[in-house]
């Protein structure tokens, strides 16, 4: 694989991201499988880039995207990119929120997240009284309360307020109720099963501890959301109701409740997402960075890399050496803004020049730093295609 990799791009130079074309495609058939005849939302925020996007939407089983931004929204589909848009936070951006307002067509295809009051108020201020009205998609909070749904045991994100059942109900019918707006979802995304690896590396028990949460999370979530889904339905009827993620996509699908799913990571295979047992996503979008210095007989010091994930903060979140197999980071300098030093026997063949391919962690922020990514086809050619950098766009 690396000397496909490096003949492919020999004629460019390094730093550079790649696309892997058929393992991107095997994995988007993957999460197909998994959901089961169930359709998928593209989670564009682990793409950020339209050409894999759209690639995702040509292909059976994928429909509609969920943006991180209303203004990434807004311009996905002023790009003809999608006619089904679900912003999947609160925005509170009053300029994003006006050019919605004044776009009839847009209107018709997007969907901004609510899980309070307060944010149809940011709404109602930004676009004043009588204004149009405004698609939203009401956030149920999935995560898992073990003390009898009490908040001092939280294990999951912190997205919603809205937890209970009777809590959706109730938010459902102030938003009906209020005058410029129309409920037409539900979402819940389950961070605690579907971002959360049950096989990390090395750590038996504490992968022991997370199977035994996600099962009782699942079984819980089932009951708790088919209850909020009913409760909101005697209120309004919805057009979708969306759940899960790349790694809960087999339990999702077992909820009947739930008549859309959500996967984005799954389609080019991240590090964070080594650690399942239910899938094995392949490593389709990669990035080289070139050899610049031999500091030790089993070391080599590569140029820039420090393309450090969001989130916890922990050695999970640096990029990885890939290819060839058997370097490492060094516990000192890990993975840094101007160089990169790996080690290991591989370490001992590389020389200047040569190129070394890593894994980013986290799926989507890797084009934060690309401004175009090179589509390796099966044949061994390569297109380069922009990513939103290389658009001009930044969202977030």
């Amino acid at each position: 694989m690396r000397a496909r990799y490096d003949q492919a791009t020999a004629a460019l130079d390094p730093p550079l991201a790649i696309v892997d074309e058929d393992a991107f495609d095997r994995n988007a058939a993957d999460l197909t499988r998994r959901a089961a005849n169930r359709p998928i939302r593209v989670a564009t925020k682990s793409l950020r880039c339209r050409f894999l996007i759209e690639r995702a939407l040509a292909r059976p089983g994928y429909q509609g995207v969920m943006c991180y931004s209303l203004p990434e929204a807004l311009w996905l589909h002023a790009m003809g990119t999608c006619d089904d848009l679900l912003v999947a936070y609160p925005t509170v951006d009053r300029q994003a929120l006006r050019a919605l307002a004044a776009d009839a067509q847009a209107r018709q295809h997007i969907t901004i997240m609510v899980d309070s009051t307060a944010q149809l108020d940011v709404v109602d201020r930004a676009l004043g009284d009588d204004h149009p009205e405004i698609r939203v998609c009401l956030e149920l909070d999935v995560s898992w309360r073990p003390l009898a749904g009490q908040p001092l045991v939280h294990i999951g994100t912190w997205r919603s307020p809205v937890h209970e059942p009777r809590q959706a109900a109730e938010l459902a019918a102030v938003i009906t109720r209020r005058s410029g707006f129309r409920l037409v979802g539900v979402m819940g995304y389950e961070g605690q099963i579907a971002g959360l690896g049950d096989a990390p590396p090395g750590h038996p028990v504490r992968a022991h501890l997370i199977r035994f949460i996600q099962a009782r999370s699942v079984r819980e979530l089932k009951a708790r959301r088919a209850e909020a889904i009913r409760l909101v339905e005697a209120v309004t009827s919805l057009e979708f109701v969306n759940g899960g993620g790349t790694g809960s996509l087999e339990s999702t699908t077992g909820d009947t409740s739930v008549t859309e799913l959500t996967a984005g990571s799954g389609l080019v295979g991240p590090t964070l997402f080594d650690a399942y047992t239910r899938f094995t996503p392949a490593p389709a979008l990669l990035f080289a960075l070139p050899v610049v210095r031999r500091p030790g007989p089993a070391i080599a010091t590569l140029f820039a890399g420090g393309y450090v994930a969001s989130g916890t903060g922990t050695a999970d979140r640096l990029p990885r050496p890939y290819l060839p197999a058997g370097l490492s980071l060094t516990g000192v300098e890990g993975a840094g803004e101007v160089q990169t030093p790996v080690r290991g026997a591989a370490a001992a063949d590389l020389q200047p020049g040569d190129r070394v391919w890593l894994r980013h962690a986290k799926a989507g922020e890797l084009a934060e730093r690309f401004r175009e990514y090179h589509i390796v086809h099966d044949d061994g050619q390569v297109t380069a295609v922009p990513t939103y950098r290389g658009e001009g766009q930044c969202f977030g």
